[in-house]
């Protein structure tokens, strides 16, 4: 089989290491791909929005199977027009990603089919969300309504901050997402990424994770699209993890389908759990997370682009067990740090070689090797996906991104597991990086 993905990011990166190794495929092509992804695909810059293209080239390379990575050619509708052209394609359709693209509609959809989320109105006019937002119980959460690559979030804890989030939306700050705001009540508790692979009626489930959003130690400072991720989730029992698929996963699958949205592809669900340990959903995503699938993808006992071939067949039902029981076996855990650009998630500094120290290199399938033997041992193995990076003139490794590198250790649990990234973090160096130094603890 050939396999085309779409993407660039480190979310990608892990998706090309995942099918690469899988008995399968014979060849993995990625658009544009990365540096890191280089290394075990063929890469061709074609941009993730330019479909007629994408298309072109699945069919002139004979593609067995596209999977798309990013948001915004899901939201584009990438999906409908492969299949219009009867290309083979894993992820879900427009109407069907609207669950992403519109917290609006993945709100008033929640409301419809009984699932939990958090109390909330809509707003398209400044004065009126500001005024609501007066009356409800500090803090409150200001969400632009469209897409935002994981930026468009505001939790906030005084009114004037929350006049601020409403303005920075109504004044363009994130283009045509923020021209509809939501006002969202607060819920504390512990957050949880919970990951389907939906075939529209069937679905089987990934390991769980954690994902850690603001940039900055002690969950401070502003939304990122992601800081680093640890895998299984602590917080999710099994009781917990079959609340989830009742409450919400199997609801949302069977309310989509019947209102003529049949869901078929990744689904995420970022579910807050509350001190009673109920579930609420804080958003959906129409595609893997990113950094969770690089905790997540490098745990899985099956072989990925088996069950995906078989989602894109409708014949997810016979997958479901297996997929459950890779995170349920005792296959160990993982840890990702991100390593970010000097002054994300705002204004970026790029172009800042990229050094590793001396005695670490990279080796085969984008595995960290440190000849002392402090990172790779028994125990422990690091893996490097690339995302914000490109390769200069003379063929240097440098920054090209707000999120540059995805650091990401497995480990028999997550102590170890986290011992071993933090001392590969160590050992990567650029200009102004900057990383969480308490993630997983």
């Amino acid at each position: 089989m050939k396999i085309l993905i779409i993407g660039s990011g480190g979310r990608e990166h892990a998706l090309a290491l995942s099918l690469s190794l899988s008995n399968h495929v014979d060849e993995v092509f990625c658009c544009p791909g990365n540096p890191g992804i280089q290394q075990i695909a063929h890469c061709t810059p074609i941009e993730v929005i330019d479909f007629k293209k994408l298309a072109n080239f699945a069919q002139e390379n004979r593609i067995d199977l596209t999977i798309v990575g990013p948001d915004d050619p899901i939201a584009g509708g990438i999906v409908d027009y492969f299949e219009e052209k009867n290309l083979r394609i894993f992820g879900p359709r427009k109407d069907a990603a609207k669950l992403e693209w519109s917290k609006y509609f993945a709100k008033e959809f929640m409301l419809r089919r009984g699932i939990p989320t958090a109390r909330y109105a809509a707003f398209d006019r400044r004065e009126h969300a500001i005024a609501y937002a007066h009356s409800r119980k500090l803090p409150i959460v200001i969400k632009a309504d469209g897409l935002a690559r994981g930026k468009g979030v505001a939790v906030v804890n005084s009114y004037d901050a929350a006049v601020g989030a409403i303005n920075a939306c109504f004044e363009g700050k994130f283009g045509e997402a923020g021209k509809l705001v939501i006002v969202e009540d607060f819920i504390a508790g512990r957050e949880a990424s919970v990951f389907a692979i939906c075939d529209g009626e069937n679905y089987a489930l990934l390991p769980t994770a954690q994902d850690y959003k603001r940039l900055m130690d002690g969950d401070k400072g502003p939304n990122t699209g992601g800081m680093g991720a640890r895998s299984p989730n602590p917080y999710i029992s099994p009781a917990i993890l079959r609340r989830i698929e009742r409450e919400i996963i199997q609801p949302t699958l069977y309310g989509m389908k019947e209102e003529g949205r049949s869901y078929k592809g990744f689904l995420y669900v970022g579910v807050m759990l509350t001190e009673n340990d109920d579930p609420y959903v804080i958003e959906f995503n129409s595609r893997l997370g990113d950094p969770e699938t690089q905790v997540v993808l490098p745990l899985l006992e099956c072989d990925l682009f088996e069950v995906l071939w078989q989602a894109t067949e409708g014949n997810l039902g016979y997958f479901k067990g297996q997929l459950a029981s890779a995170e349920l076996s005792g296959n160990g855990a993982a840890v990702c740090i991100v390593m970010a650009s000097q002054g994300y998630p705002e204004k970026i500094a790029n172009g800042m070689p990229i050094r590793f120290k001396v005695g670490f290199s990279l080796g085969p399938h984008s595995q960290l090797l440190d000849k002392t033997g402090d990172i790779n041992t028994e125990t422990a193995k690091v893996l490097l996906f690339q995302a914000g990076t490109k390769l200069d003139n003379n063929r240097n490794l440098i920054t090209a991104g707000g999120r540059v590198l995805c650091v990401t250790a497995l480990a028999a649990n997550i102590e170890e597991a986290r011992l071993a990234v933090y001392k590969a973090v160590d050992k990567i160096d650029f200009a102004g990086k900057q990383n969480r130094s308490d993630i997983a603890s």
